[in-house]
């Protein structure tokens, strides 16, 4: 059984603070030309993707220089539910797993499309340290396994991109924004193939096999 965990592209969808708006519009109606054909317009980190290290990397690698094996995962699920918003993993929380990805499972989709969804919890710099000690790419259903900025944010929380550097700099990829984690095992075969875009990241259609 496959199960999906992409947030459909959609007109209007919620993209991190300062990302190019998303449209989808009609190009040609079977009406008017006697086929359909959509424009799309999306920045590369729309939606449920994946992320490069080239995103926080001048000189990173693009994900065209990846084979298509390094975007199916042996994925361990990470259950965080208990964390609230803004609040950060702890580097005790991330286990030492014989697997290629952890997926932090906050339910923090259920605010997808809200400003609450801004204000999610994120990995510590240790925790996200942790994971790039073992090599593992990170997933997670938030936006950002950084703070997002908000007018929420504490003065305590890490400036920029702590997560993504330790990560990508790790050859650690990262992937955003997943959604329906409550569907999957704690131990499941994570399949996220990219746009075939030669860049910085690129949306993805993220399916667990249970």
């Amino acid at each position: 059984m496959h199960v999906d965990l992409t947030h459909p592209i959609t007109t209007g969808m919620q993209t991190y603070p300062g990302d190019p708006d998303v449209a989808v519009h009609d190009h040609a109606s079977h009406e008017d030309d006697g086929y359909r054909v959509s424009a799309v317009e999306l920045g590369s980190h729309t939606g449920t993707h994946i992320d490069a290290p080239s995103h926080v990397i001048p000189d990173g690698k693009t994900l065209d220089e990846y084979p298509l094996d390094r975007f199916v995962f042996d994925a361990v699920r990470v259950d965080c539910r208990d964390l609230g918003a803004r609040e950060p993993v702890p580097a005790e929380r991330v286990p030492t797993a014989d697997a290629e990805c952890l997926v932090f499972w906050t339910d923090w989709d259920a605010h997808w499309g809200s400003d609450r969804y801004l204000d999610h919890p994120y990995l510590s710099p240790a925790a996200a340290r942790r994971c790039a000690d073992q090599g593992l790419a990170v997933a997670s259903d938030t936006l950002n396994p950084d703070p997002t900025p908000t007018p929420a944010a504490d003065s305590d929380e890490p400036d920029g991109f702590a997560a993504h550097h330790a990560l990508l700099e790790a050859d650690c990829l990262v992937l955003e924004n997943l959604t329906g984690l409550d569907a999957v095992e704690d131990r499941f075969e994570l399949r996220a193939y990219p746009l075939a875009l030669r860049g910085d990241g690129a949306p993805v259609r993220a399916v667990g096999a249970v």
